[in-house]
């Protein structure tokens, strides 16, 4: 049996969890930038003239007007409390498999005991340790796990827990949920089964196997046995390592000097060059990418990237940021005023099986000082120490965040205080 443990409403809840006066009443986050809504708690989600993905400047009145609460986006909090969670549900089973920031698969395959009563322990030591509400979903295979976490937050009376443990509960699932319920079926999959009368995930099992895979291919199928009761998913506890990492964030004001787009690359660098490291692997190639802004009428209008190959494939930070460097300064182009820079790492290989230049020495900075690097700044917070390519001019290029909460889990000088 595999249980989905979902956080409801997870960015607007970790902003309440520290909010207790926002308890109850409508919540959003905001996008970078502060640009649109991409997150509502219920209170928000229930007054329909505040839909989500719309741009804040549209409707910054209607939410005042509602008394609705918005937040900048607050990933150093959301991470942290993410992390808290998935240690909690390591307490339940060893085998835990992260699938997004507020959801998770969890092995329970070996509890003896009533699994309606284990999913009401996971939920309750989740809220009593965080604050956070969650939702739990427990069947025989992933696809009918996560279709009974739908029904626990949306059918009354489940406390937010629900079980398929029994035939006669897996086809009530299947009966109650439409085909756009079922995870992994995609808008053409859904119109393809509304052709043939397929509605309803239970008439889509109930078509004949040989269809399904015509017109859905293994995926479909996938789906189709997963929905019976057949376990096809894998149930992965590690990772797969990534096959490339990237990051791109848009200015808070447009910039038209290459100094500070130097920085602000440098910047994404090292917080890309990080993630490289944690998971022991090392780039081959570096692309770096600068655009203007293609919605404004007033700009000129530029875009460009360059890809340049590491002379020895490396997740040393500073290596990483002299060839960013070269890139940038190959397709910056002046009188442009420009919103974003991004960075991009590629072709990426274990750092163990890095094979050495003939024709270079092999020798890079000390690993040691980059592994001081990234222990003081686990301990003391990003960027404690960093490249002086970053400058100090941080705030006058990093992304608006006007409404942001307090970074209260990870920073000592944003510590909740109490009166």
């Amino acid at each position: 049996m595999i249980a989905m443990v979902d956080c409801n409403s997870f960015y607007a809840s970790c902003e309440q969890v520290f909010r207790p006066d926002l308890w109850g009443k409508p919540v959003v986050v905001l996008s970078n930038n502060d640009g649109c809504i991409i997150a509502a708690n219920k209170e928000a989600k229930a007054l329909t003239h505040i839909p989500m993905f719309e741009p804040l400047f549209k409707i910054k009145d209607v939410l005042v007007k509602n008394k609705v609460v918005f937040f900048s986006s607050n990933y150093t909090l959301y991470g942290e409390m993410s992390q808290r969670v998935m240690n909690i549900l390591g307490d339940f089973s060893p085998s835990v498999e992260v699938y997004s920031i507020d959801e998770a698969f969890v092995d329970v395959s070996g509890i003896t005991e009533d699994l309606e009563t284990y999913g009401m322990a996971i939920k309750d030591q989740i809220f009593q340790y965080t604050g956070l509400p969650v939702g739990v979903g427990i069947a025989p295979t992933k696809v009918l796990a996560k279709l009974a976490n739908k029904m626990a937050k949306k059918v009354p009376g489940t406390q937010h827990v629900f079980v398929i443990d029994t035939e006669k509960k897996r086809i009530k699932a299947l009966q109650w949920a439409k085909t756009k319920d079922v995870w992994g079926l995609g808008k053409k999959h859904v119109q393809r089964l509304e052709k043939v009368g397929a509605y309803s995930a239970y008439q889509f099992t109930q078509l004949p196997l040989q269809w399904v895979r015509k017109e859905m291919t293994v995926v479909g199928e996938r789906l189709w046995r997963e929905l019976r009761g057949e376990s096809c998913l894998e149930f992965t506890t590690m990772p797969k390592p990534k096959k490339g990492i990237g990051t791109a964030k848009s200015f808070g004001v447009k910039l038209p000097d290459l100094e500070r787009i130097e920085e602000a690359c440098a910047y994404y660098i090292s917080e890309v060059a990080e993630v490289l490291r944690a998971q022991k692997s090392c780039a081959t190639y570096v692309q770096v990418f600068i655009i203007t802004n293609f919605h404004s009428n007033v700009d000129k209008q530029y875009s460009a990237s360059k890809t340049v190959t590491m002379p020895i494939p490396t997740n040393d930070t500073f290596a990483l940021i002299k060839e960013a460097r070269k890139a940038l300064q190959l397709i910056y182009k002046p009188g442009y005023r420009y919103k974003k820079v991004g960075v991009n790492l590629t072709g990426l290989i274990p750092q163990d099986y890095v094979q050495g230049n003939l024709f270079l020495s092999s020798k890079l900075n000390d690993k040691n000082l980059i592994r001081t690097f990234d222990m003081l700044n686990n301990k003391f917070g990003k960027s404690t120490v960093a490249s002086a390519m970053i400058g100090t001019r941080v705030n006058e290029w990093e992304l608006i965040k006007k409404e942001r909460s307090k970074r209260m889990t990870t920073q000592w000088n944003e510590l909740l205080t109490i009166s």
